[in-house]
């Protein structure tokens, strides 16, 4: 992944994976399913376009797009927002990492193996 962000036209697209601690399936999609205001402008301030959140029996995979040219600083500015930080307190709890996940990380990013247009 390029972490300083992209050049003009370029899209950064991340796939990250989690897992969802038992019995937890309910409540998060529960949450997801009327994600606060305040996050989705956070996210979108935050330079993520088409991010989507999938589920296979316990496990999560996202996929964004990141079109900002500095993601480290996004991804710093996103994590300092005070309504983020609730959500994610609302969040973390029903989340288990994956093993591999690196430090510094909660979900786990994945290797992009194929990308067509």
């Amino acid at each position: 992944m390029k972490a300083e962000g992209t050049s003009s036209g370029q899209v950064l697209r991340i796939g990250s994976a989690i897992n969802l601690a038992g019995g937890a399936i309910s409540e998060y999609e529960r949450l997801h399913a009327a994600v606060w205001p305040e996050v989705l402008s956070q996210i979108a301030r935050s330079n993520i376009r088409n991010y989507s959140i999938f589920r296979m029996d316990q496990q999560l995979f996202s996929y964004l797009e990141y079109t900002g040219i500095d993601y480290v600083a996004d991804m710093a500015n996103m994590a300092a927002d005070p309504e983020i930080q609730r959500w994610w307190e609302q969040c973390q709890p029903l989340q288990q990492q994956v093993p591999g996940t690196s430090g510094g990380e909660w979900w786990r990013t994945l290797p992009e193996i194929f990308h067509t247009d």
